[in-house]
């Protein structure tokens, strides 16, 4: 008897459900039609969510109640409000389906089945290369949030007003450490989402923490509790941790270029910066983030966004 596997309450913009959709087409050939309209749904899911932050961003959310943990909780409803709204359907989800099945289907499935590879490539059609499709789509969206690049997030005014609020303090941390001033301040931007999600204290004061610098129990000064996104072994997880609260952005530099001068395992990023691939690299190598990509994003801000 072959099990059915029920997406319909799958977290939208999963990528990890994406393979269990690959999974449920090799249980047999009834399940697979399922398979495939789960992945429509799923793409009208990512549809929708665009959609409701790009209304969000629109509309504005600052407010006496604008803070970290209030902009996580609204992401994760507008994840869900997008996988129930998919669910009734807008009819994006149904027009994929119908054009799915009549591109070569059948074979497709065929291949997917029979294979041994258990993300299978090599220019399948069908359901195969619509799955894979949709995770590249997540992964880009994903990126484009959080380097800021979607919604017009790196605007040339955003990165000036960057710049002219964080540049002297840059370059004053570029002179004790040696790293290029666009360099950190790509960093801060990347951490900070350019400003728009510095850490923040629950009464809404800023911690002036535009690093992301956690905490350790040799720090004496203020702490903030704060939301952040882990990933371990690949997988994204929301975690409550303590960071450091700064009195100015002045002492937040001042402190982030203590770290990279003082800590052992971050001489590879010393004397790799004057190259912001090597420089981003040599961070996550250091262990900095546990974000797979954050070396990417953080040499496509200082490249791009800061290239001016």
């Amino acid at each position: 008897m072959i099990e059915r596997t029920d997406f319909s309450n799958n977290v939208a913009f999963d990528a990890k459900g994406l393979d269990e959709l690959k999974r449920a087409s090799r249980q047999g050939s009834q399940s697979s039609p399922d398979a495939l309209k789960a992945a429509a749904s799923q793409f009208e899911a990512l549809f929708v969510g665009m959609m409701l932050k790009s209304m969000r961003q629109a509309g504005g959310q600052e407010g006496m109640l604008d803070n970290e943990q209030s902009r996580m909780f609204t992401s994760m409803l507008d994840q869900q409000l997008s996988q129930k709204i998919a669910s009734r359907g807008i009819g994006l989800a149904d027009a994929m389906y119908r054009q799915l099945s009549n591109n070569a289907m059948a074979s497709a499935m065929s291949a997917v089945q029979n294979s041994d590879d258990p993300i299978p490539l090599g220019g399948l059609g069908g359901l195969d290369q619509y799955v894979q499709q949709q995770k590249n789509a997540i992964r880009a969206y994903q990126t484009a949030e959080s380097t800021g690049v979607n919604g017009g997030g790196t605007s040339a005014h955003v990165v000036q007003v960057f710049k002219d609020k964080l540049g002297q303090e840059a370059e004053l941390a570029s002179q004790s450490t040696g790293i290029p001033a666009k360099f950190m301040l790509g960093q801060a931007a990347l951490e900070s989402g350019w400003g728009k999600r510095e850490i923040k204290a629950l009464d809404g004061s800023t911690s002036h923490n535009v690093f992301g610098i956690k905490a350790t129990s040799g720090w004496k000064g203020r702490t903030v509790d704060a939301t952040t996104t882990e990933y371990v072994n690949g997988v994204a997880l929301q975690k409550v941790e303590k960071f450091k609260a700064y009195d100015s952005y002045a002492d937040a530099f001042k402190d982030y270029a203590k770290l990279i001068n003082d800590n052992p395992r971050y001489q590879n990023v010393l004397q790799n910066g004057g190259d912001a691939a090597k420089f981003a690299n040599e961070l996550q190598k250091a262990g900095y983030a546990t974000d797979p990509h954050y070396a990417e994003k953080l040499t496509k801000i200082i490249r791009h966004s800061l290239n001016t």
